[in-house]
């Protein structure tokens, strides 16, 4: 055997990617996957600002994720940039990726990294429930399968997410005098959450904060009906009766929340599961409503993967390594750095705050 050959039967997984202090490397590939800070190759997941950071000299995402960088960051956020679609396979140094639906957002992958006959699947940030304003998401087959465990523990069970727009809607019908105010996150949660209010029937103008209008216009453009929209700004107060009004979840304990009438504040999240949160942040309508897997779905994912190493990132990893191993799984933190939770807090962007 050349050395080439002994080289190739000898790699292990953390020869392929392995976590360092810029995020996950792939040292055969020299890349990155949403690093954490400015690299020359990176990977990106998805569109949400722990993930894709500016700075970098050349970044692969989908389209896009790409669109949305540069919506955030301006036409130079990066050296260089690249398109890769769903379905598609590129080869880069000594291994191919390939490019899968996460479910998370629009735009949202999976990275495939595939060497030396072992597929390592990076799923970023994902979920398994429906939303009908992204890809639905898909379960790769692998070897080792890295997750996200956001909500891993058993206590997180989203439910349906209709039914919490039903709740929303029930509300509104109850306290026509009053505004409600939604608190969601600007990419992803904000539009899935005005497109489940449409589907459940509601026509009526949804008013947005000014934070939300690039994004959700962008969404438009990629084909998905969101309804008629309305900025908030300049609308009188009591005009805004009886209207829903979606905003980042740091406005609605803004005294931006003071032009609307006897407001009834709900926020869309996985964590109003916990009631304990909804109290502290002063929630009257708590929504769960989350963009990412539940206990249920994290433990359905990973064996859908068929991998018998799952590595766990950013979340609850504890958990969930504890769980995979009753299962017979070889499991382990991978201890990234660096990752928020875009549901828990959204700070404004500069320039957009509470006169948006």
């Amino acid at each position: 055997m050349n050395p080439e050959g002994t080289y190739i039967a000898q790699m292990r997984p953390q020869d392929i990617l392995i976590p360092v202090p810029a995020g996950l490397c792939c040292k055969p590939g020299g890349f990155h996957i949403d690093p954490v800070r400015p690299v020359e190759r990176a990977v990106i997941t998805h569109g949400h600002s722990d993930h894709a950071r500016p700075g970098h000299g050349h970044v692969l995402a989908t389209q896009e994720t790409l669109d949305m960088m540069r919506l955030r960051y301006g036409d130079n956020f990066a050296g260089s940039t690249q398109m890769i679609a769903y379905g598609e396979t590129l080869k880069i140094g000594d291994v191919t990726i390939k490019c899968h639906p996460a479910g998370h957002v629009l735009g949202s992958a999976q990275i495939a990294v595939t060497c030396a006959d072992i597929c390592i699947v990076a799923s970023g940030d994902y979920k398994d429930a429906p939303d009908p304003t992204c890809t639905p998401f898909e379960a790769v087959p692998c070897d080792v399968f890295i997750t996200e465990a956001t909500f891993g523990l058993p206590v997180f069970r989203h439910g349906d997410a209709a039914d919490e727009v039903k709740k929303l809607l029930n509300s509104v019908a109850l306290f026509p005098e009053r505004a409600h105010l939604v608190g969601a996150y600007s990419l992803g949660k904000a539009q899935r959450v005005i497109k489940l209010i449409r589907q459940a029937g509601y026509d009526a103008p949804i008013y947005l904060h000014g934070a939300m209008e690039k994004i959700t216009r962008y969404y438009e453009s990629r084909g998905i009906n969101l309804g008629d929209l309305r900025l908030v700004k300049g609308v009188k107060k009591a005009d805004l009766a009886g209207t829903i009004t979606l905003a980042p979840p740091s406005a609605t304990s803004d005294v931006w929340t003071r032009r609307f009438p006897d407001p009834v504040t709900a926020f869309a999240s996985g964590w109003m599961r916990v009631r304990a949160r909804a109290r502290q942040r002063g929630i009257e309508l708590p929504l769960i409503i989350s963009d990412h897997a539940d206990w249920d779905g994290l433990i359905a994912t990973i064996g859908a993967t068929g991998a018998g190493e799952i590595w766990v990132t950013h979340g609850q990893e504890d958990a969930l390594v504890h769980w995979c191993q009753t299962k017979g799984l070889t499991a382990r933190p991978l201890a990234l750095v660096g990752y928020g939770d875009e549901e828990e807090e959204e700070a404004l962007p500069p320039g957009e705050g509470g006169g948006a």
